[in-house]
């Protein structure tokens, strides 16, 4: 979809040539992804602490006066179908949907790909540091709170009993890279899009937030660090400049209408 204030004849889109090498990219994504992964599994053996540092984030966050995460998942609860729509969504939509906003920028948007890889990377790498400095129980793991594990109990889970399971590290709350991640989506398509509808990417990071919320898997602080790493990121990483050719029909728009993103959008 074209925006009818583009010009008529843009001049050859410049980010062509500055489009990185395929293979090059796709090693290097696959790369940070594994590293990040093993790093946070590597991270084990701290369930006396996550757990009490859990306690200790519950009360700081009761002490700041912040909205309860029952709320959230009360509002879950009343439906089975809501709860489970949220489960799918917290277990289906998070990496899918950043690796297609990657694809995309990629292949129309190349300068804005590589801003949004080296801030998606520099977010993720400091992430990879609180497992190790800070771990963390998700609030579905603390009891006497009133909540419950909704993916357990209505699934899809994507997560097993925390004892045996040697995939991933159960104990690493914070920050939330569900959150994180979804915010730079939407922040990377409204930078690198014109259309007045773009606004509307926000819904996605603000849906994440309600359904990690709601489901138990992290508190509403685990997202305000995620933010704060990010605006650190974004201030130190800038966007590129917009040009006729990064902006105009030669590159292309996306809209929440347009189906180049499907994956973001479920």
């Amino acid at each position: 979809m074209n925006d009818p204030t583009e010009p008529a004849d843009p001049e050859p889109d410049a980010t062509v040539a500055a489009r990185p090498p395929l293979i090059r990219e796709f090693l290097l994504v696959a790369g940070l992804f594994l590293v990040y992964k093993e790093g946070r599994r590597l991270a084990i053996g701290h369930t006396r602490l996550a757990l009490d540092n859990a306690h200790g984030v519950w009360d700081l966050e009761r002490t700041l006066h912040l909205p309860g995460e029952t709320g959230v998942q009360s509002a879950l609860l009343h439906s089975d179908a809501l709860v489970h729509v949220a489960n799918t969504y917290y277990a289906t939509v998070h990496f899918p949907a950043t690796v297609a906003f990657l694809v995309w920028t990629y292949l129309r948007r190349p300068a804005h790909y590589v801003w949004a890889r080296r801030v998606l990377a520099a977010v993720t790498g400091a992430a990879l540091v609180f497992p190790f400095a800070f771990p963390l129980a998700p609030p579905r793991m603390l009891s006497g709170i009133g909540l419950i594990d909704t993916a357990r109990v209505y699934g899809p889970s994507v997560y097993g009993p925390p004892a045996g399971d040697h995939l991933s590290n159960q104990y690493a709350a914070m920050p939330s890279l569900h959150f994180g991640w979804a915010l730079m989506v939407a922040i990377g398509l409204i930078v690198a899009t014109r259309s007045h509808l773009r606004w509307l990417w926000l819904l996605h990071p603000l849906v994440t937030l309600l359904v990690i919320v709601g489901t138990a898997n992290h508190y509403w602080v685990d997202s305000i660090i995620a933010t704060a790493l990010l605006g650190t990121a974004l201030a130190v990483v800038h966007p590129p400049h917009r040009t006729a050719s990064t902006a105009g029909r030669g590159t292309g728009q996306l809209t929440p209408q347009d189906t180049g993103l499907v994956g973001a959008g479920r």
